[in-house]
């Protein structure tokens, strides 16, 4: 049998998979190669909880596969926050129960709708399973449910909103989440990312894991990744009803958490004074650095007011972003800048330590002085 000159002589990809701006993290060094203060992904700067690294280390059989149900960290979780463990889903971080989420309701055809400055996964999940992202207007870098609303259309299938929002730091309220969530379609999955909830005071909480216990169209993703400095383990876990989870489990990878950072979550979670010190450090040292921004606000610069371990550091005047990106990585800090997702004008910051960010603050000093 002989194949037709006409066809292609290799594997063709689907068009909306090519269509995939791929997911660009967060450096860690220069353009040299040059380690530097890494403050472009969000880490923790106090590194995660000493209980949480002892019960990692003592994990040493590593021949056998991990408890495929994450079992005690799926109990754990329920008991924290007075859940039903059977509707817990884990993954290989939030990213992995983002992407199941689209796996399983969303298809060519169907729209997906984010906000304009959303977390750049969300467009990646739509267009793996050939849904049509649909970006809604942003207020002033933060989320406009009218806007949201606006675009809803009966092809929607998922909204994703991050809230408090990545890359742009913003929080909206309690009242405009439930206001959101009444107005969409039941049959409409409204996916609430909460990577940086950890970081809210009690009067900041958006309500969305009572609205997910309560209504079936309702998904809410947290991760490990933050607050409890276990990013290396890419720990995630969401809750919805139970026809949600089991439509993702049908799909989600197997033993998808390992052993050991199943057990180093367990003691995160129940390390409470570690995750109210990583707060308190976060507080201060944000709003110490809004502070010095502020002040450079003669030069053009602008910090988004935050809700999470980062600031959104706006270039409106004489120094660029890209020319402060470059001069900070000269300086020795690394940052985060996103012409890829719409924010040429841009710097994402991350809370680093006490002498990262007054060291940064001081180099951002420098660079304006001199303009």
């Amino acid at each position: 049998m002989t194949v037709s000159n006409e066809t292609s002589s290799v594997p063709v990809p689907k068009p909306w998979v090519m269509g995939i701006a791929p997911y660009v993290p967060g450096r860690a060094t220069g353009d040299d190669g040059r380690p530097l203060a890494k403050l472009s992904a969000n880490e923790n700067p106090l590194g995660c909880s000493a209980k949480a690294r002892e019960a990692f280390v003592a994990e040493a059989d590593m021949s056998r596969y991990p408890d495929p149900g994450a079992t005690l960290l799926r109990e754990a979780l329920a008991a924290e926050y007075d859940l039903d463990p059977a509707r817990i889903l884990y993954g290989t971080g939030s990213d992995e129960l983002l992407h199941l989420a689209a796996g399983a309701f969303a298809a060519h055809g169907d729209e997906v709708v984010y906000v304009r400055y959303g977390f750049a996964v969300y467009d990646i999940a739509a267009r793996r399973v050939g849904a049509t992202p649909v970006i809604a207007p942003d207020k002033d870098y933060g989320t406009d449910v009218d806007a949201i609303l606006s675009v809803v259309t009966p092809r929607t299938k998922i909204v994703y909103l991050a809230n408090p929002n990545n890359p742009t730091s913003t929080l909206v309220s309690r009242d405009e989440i439930a206001r959101l969530h009444a107005a969409l379609p039941k049959d409409c999955l409204f996916v609430l990312d909460q990577a940086y909830s950890e970081y809210l005071e009690p009067e900041q909480d958006d309500g969305g894991l009572e609205l997910a216990k309560s209504q079936d169209n309702v998904f809410v993703t947290r991760t490990f990744s933050k607050i409890y400095g276990l990013a290396a383990e890419r720990i995630g876990w969401g809750y919805g009803s139970a026809a949600m989870i089991d439509a993702m489990h049908r799909i989600r990878a197997p033993f998808n958490v390992t052993t050991a950072g199943q057990k180093a979550a367990i003691a995160a979670l129940h390390d409470h004074e570690f995750v109210a010190m990583s707060r308190a450090h976060n507080a201060k040292w944000r709003t110490w650095l809004a502070e010095e921004v502020a002040a450079l606000g003669n030069h053009g610069l602008r910090a988004v007011p935050s809700a999470t371990n980062f600031l959104l550091i706006l270039f409106e005047g004489d120094v660029t972003a890209e020319r402060a990106y470059k001069g900070l990585m000269e300086a020795g800090y690394i940052t985060r800048w996103l012409p890829g997702q719409g924010l040429p004008n841009a710097l994402r910051i991350t809370i680093g330590t006490e002498e990262d960010t007054r060291g940064v603050a001081a180099a951002l000093r420098t660079l304006v002085a001199g303009a």
